[in-house]
């Protein structure tokens, strides 16, 4: 054998391998399309909001004495009062996860709770930009897509 006829099989053995990665590639874009990221990413992100917002409160929703301690001395907010940053930040919480899950509003919850991610990250928890670009990232996709097949945005034709 020649260096030259070993050269052509390699490349076709490469070839090969890339036609099977591909192939594999374009069953999985088949198989996990917008629809499904975007059930998804409704229900994780929601509940990583949803969850947080169950720590402010007690019974349905009423804000305990600990979360107004946190925003007067952790989550201080430049320009916005304590007492009322906790109101807004607690039934944000709660409203816009629960229009994520439901698909509806998909866009505009989903951007809100990007302005509260980017509120977190700049006034409150600076070092945690890791978790927050995965959040934004996660809210981002709906905002630019939508909520999919499964959601009221697409039953009442609102996307």
């Amino acid at each position: 054998m020649t260096p030259n006829t070993t050269v052509p099989t390699t490349i076709a053995g490469n070839n090969g391998l890339r036609a099977r990665w591909n192939g594999m590639a374009a069953s999985l874009s088949r198989w996990v399309r917008h629809d499904v990221l975007a059930l998804a990413i409704r229900i994780s992100i929601a509940a990583i909001f949803f969850l947080s917002g169950r720590t402010k409160v007690e019974g349905f929703l009423t804000i305990t004495d600990g979360t107004f301690e946190l925003f007067r001395s952790e989550y201080k907010l430049p320009l916005i009062p304590p007492e009322i940053a906790a109101h807004l930040a607690t039934y944000a919480e709660h409203l816009f996860p629960l229009l994520l899950v439901l698909g509806l509003f998909t866009r505009l919850s989903a951007l809100a709770l990007l302005g509260m991610t980017v509120t977190i990250q700049v006034f409150v928890y600076p070092d945690a930009w890791p978790t927050h670009l995965s959040w934004a990232v996660l809210l981002l996709y709906l905002i630019g897509r939508g909520a999919g097949v499964v959601s009221f945005d697409r039953f009442l034709k609102l996307a």
